[in-house]
């Protein structure tokens, strides 16, 4: 039995199947891409936006990081906390929960579409295989002593529909497990540029230096006695 045989064999249900596996997979390879690309590492911008903050302030900062242009979900939390810095510490704050929650729907986009696939794949391989045990029972009906081939066509109907919401599901399944954890790598990242910077901001000044007390002069005794 070739390929062709098979989608004749498993009914109308396998190409909803089908339609599902190609949008999971298309799914899955855009997601990839997308978190690739907010993927790069900015440990080094980090580092760089601390040292800069530290000498110049907040404001020069935000240049470093706008140069810069990176792409990652941690440099878009940290330039948000940066615009706000002179604010205070509590408006870098807000400004960085708030781009924290636009960059988590970035991250997380799409994986509750994986979720739901991964669901649905296997209730639609059950559906088929109910489809097709009924159409053996309708030929059970309708003829006093069915054949093989006759039987075999609601059975193959019914495995055939099993194996691909199967197939559909575990693909889902995994290439969203997969996805999620790029995306909390990242989200973490993100997050402790969020817990980090207000402790930039709010630095302890220098201790001043306690003030030195002028050594006493010695004094000098002047005796005007004539010498004997």
């Amino acid at each position: 039995m070739n390929v062709i045989d098979l989608l004749r064999a498993a009914g109308p249900l396998l190409w909803v199947l089908l339609a599902l596996s190609v949008y999971v997979v298309y799914l899955s390879a855009a997601r990839a891409q997308a978190l690739s690309r907010m993927g790069a590492d900015a440990r080094t911008l980090i580092e760089r936006a601390r040292a800069v903050t530290a000498e110049s302030g907040p404001a020069a900062a935000l240049a470093e990081v706008d140069r810069a242009a990176h792409p990652s979900p941690a440099a878009q939390v940290l330039r948000a906390g940066l615009a706000r810095a002179d604010r205070g510490a509590d408006a870098a704050q807000a400004a960085m929960q708030s781009a924290l929650l636009t960059e988590d729907a970035r991250l997380y986009a799409g994986l509750g579409a994986l979720g739901t696939a991964a669901q649905v794949g296997p209730l639609l391989g059950l559906l088929g295989t109910v489809i097709g045990m009924v159409r053996s029972f309708l030929v059970f009906s309708q003829t006093t002593n069915p054949t093989p081939a006759q039987l075999g066509t609601g059975i193959s109907e019914a495995l055939i529909n099993t194996a691909a919401g199967l197939v559909v599901a575990i693909i889902a399944y995994v290439c969203r497990n997969a996805l999620r954890l790029k995306a909390d790598r990242l989200a973490l990242q993100a997050e402790q540029v969020r817990e980090d910077l207000p402790g930039w901001l709010t630095r302890p000044a220098p201790a001043a230096r306690p003030a030195v007390a002028a050594a006493p002069l010695p004094e000098v005794a002047l005796n005007f006695g004539a010498a004997r």
